[in-house]
């Protein structure tokens, strides 16, 4: 696999085709159901990248969000809009590269949760995509994010996160409010996740 593979959708498309989407958990995370259940980011209207099968992306519409999640693979969004249909769930999906969101939805989102997308782009495409998420955000607009996997080394996709990469890419344009070990981590990731919210400064 090349870098070029995962900036494609075919590669992604690929991969649900094949059942080879090992990401997948068929649940929202754990830690974005106590969050939205405990201390919820404010409502409005919320992007969520590389949605996937939308599973988070529902989560956050039941709780009052007003939700667009974007993704590359057409199989997955069309799952997602299923999922969406059959729980009574208003969401809306489009299939969208996240680099181009920067055209047409600038300061468009009160809010972003991000989880699996970072780690799935090719990796010297980071400071674009933080940058992306920038612009989509609205001035003081959050960035709730779950960053995995947090390790030295190894190949991907996922690719791996250092934390202190995260911290660098996010200065210029985001304060940290806080970092911690997720409040419910996915079991099977134990140890390798590591969440932040942000907010958008410039």
């Amino acid at each position: 696999m090349s870098m070029a593979d995962v900036s494609a959708p075919t590669f992604w498309e690929d991969r649900y085709a094949e059942h080879a989407d090992g990401w997948e958990m068929g649940i929202p995370h754990p830690s974005l159901v106590h969050l939205v259940e405990t201390t919820a980011p404010p409502r409005g209207r919320v992007a969520v990248p590389g949605c996937g099968r939308g599973h988070d992306a529902r989560l956050l519409a039941r709780h009052g969000y007003d939700v667009v999640g974007f993704d590359f693979a057409p199989a997955a969004l069309e799952a997602a809009r299923a999922l969406a249909k059959r729980d009574g769930v208003d969401v809306t999906f489009e299939q969208r590269d996240v680099f181009t969101l920067g055209r047409d939805q600038v300061n468009a989102f009160d809010g972003l949760w991000e989880y699996t997308c970072y780690c799935a782009i090719d990796p010297r495409r980071r400071r674009e995509y933080v940058d992306t998420v920038a612009t989509i955000l609205k001035p003081g607009g959050w960035l709730l994010a779950c960053f995995f996997p947090v390790r030295r080394g190894g190949a991907g996709p996922p690719f791996p996160v250092a934390k202190a990469e995260v911290r660098r890419l996010l200065a210029p344009r985001f304060r940290i409010e806080w970092a911690l070990p997720p409040p419910r981590p996915v079991v099977r990731r134990a140890g390798q996740e590591w969440m932040v919210l942000a907010r958008k400064t410039c």
